[in-house]
C-alpha cells in the first residue's frame, strides 16, 4: 500500500464493518414475541438502526404498539421490556451476521503501516464485545468506545475528541469511516474528515445525500 493519509482511522461499527442487522431483526422479533406484540419487517429494522439498540427497541414497540415512540420512553414498563430485549440479543450477537468484503485484510494491512484505528459505535458495550469477539476482531483496534462508554453518543464528538487525546493526532490526521449520516454529522462535529460506505443503514435515505467528503465502495479504497 501506498503510505497512508491518516495515522488514526475511526470506523462505525454497524452497517460499516459488520452486517448485523439480521441477528438484530431477530433478537427485535424474539423479544417482541415474548411481550405478545406481532413481528417487524427486516427493512423496518434497517432503517431504526443507528441510534443504539434502544432507541431501536423504542421504535418497535412504538410501531407495535401503534404508540408516539415518547410515550415508550415514558412507559413504566419500558424497563422490564428492555430486559427482554437485552437476554434476546446477547443470545443472538454473533449467530447472523458476517464481515463486509475485504474488511479483515483492510485492518490488518492499516494496523501493519502504523496507523491508528478505533471503533466508535452507538451499540451498547455489552453488544459491541461480543460481536467483534463473533468474527475474530477484538484485538484490531487500539481503542473501542460503545454507545455507553461515554456520557453522550454520536453525533457527538466526545468519542472522536477522547481519541485524539489518547493518540496525540491531530484533526488533519484523521479519518472517520461511517455508513450513516450519524457518523458524517460526529465527524463534522469533530472536525475530522469523513469516507462513507453505501451499503449500510441510513435509516433509508442514499448516503450521498449526506454530503460525506468520499463515498467508497468499501472499506479496502483505504488501502489506495
Amino acid at each position: 500500500m501506498t503510505p497512508p493519509l491518516y495515522d488514526l482511522i475511526l470506523f462505525d461499527l454497524d452497517g460499516t464493518l459488520v452486517e448485523t442487522a439480521p441477528e438484530i431483526a431477530d433478537a427485535v422479533n424474539d423479544a417482541l414475541a415474548h411481550l405478545g406484540r406481532s413481528p417487524v419487517t427486516q427493512r423496518q429494522v434497517d432503517d431504526w438502526i443507528g441510534h443504539g439498540t434502544r432507541e431501536l427497541l423504542i421504535q418497535a414497540l412504538a410501531h407495535t404498539g401503534q404508540q408516539p415512540p415518547d410515550a415508550v420512553r415514558h412507559d413504566p414498563g419500558f424497563a422490564d421490556a428492555e430486559a427482554v430485549f437485552a437476554r434476546c440479543y446477547e443470545q443472538r450477537c454473533g449467530t447472523r451476521s458476517r464481515l463486509y468484503p475485504r474488511v479483515r485484510e483492510t485492518l490488518q494491512a492499516l494496523r501493519a503501516a502504523g496507523v491508528r484505528l478505533a471503533v466508535v459505535t452507538n451499540k451498547e458495550a455489552r453488544y459491541t464485545r461480543p460481536v467483534l469477539a463473533a468474527h475474530g476482531l477484538a484485538d484490531s483496534f487500539d481503542q473501542v468506545i460503545s454507545g455507553d462508554t461515554l456520557p453522550v453518543k454520536k453525533p457527538d464528538p466526545m468519542a472522536v475528541d477522547d481519541c485524539l487525546r489518547r493518540f496525540g493526532v491531530g484533526r488533519e490526521r484523521t479519518l472517520f469511516v461511517g455508513d450513516s449520516s450519524i457518523d458524517v454529522a460526529t465527524a463534522r462535529n469533530a472536525g475530522v474528515a469523513v469516507w462513507a460506505l453505501p451499503y449500510g443503514y441510513n435509516m433509508g435515505q442514499p448516503i450521498e445525500s449526506c454530503d460525506p467528503d468520499r463515498v467508497i465502495p468499501d472499506i479496502a479504497a483505504l488501502l489506495a
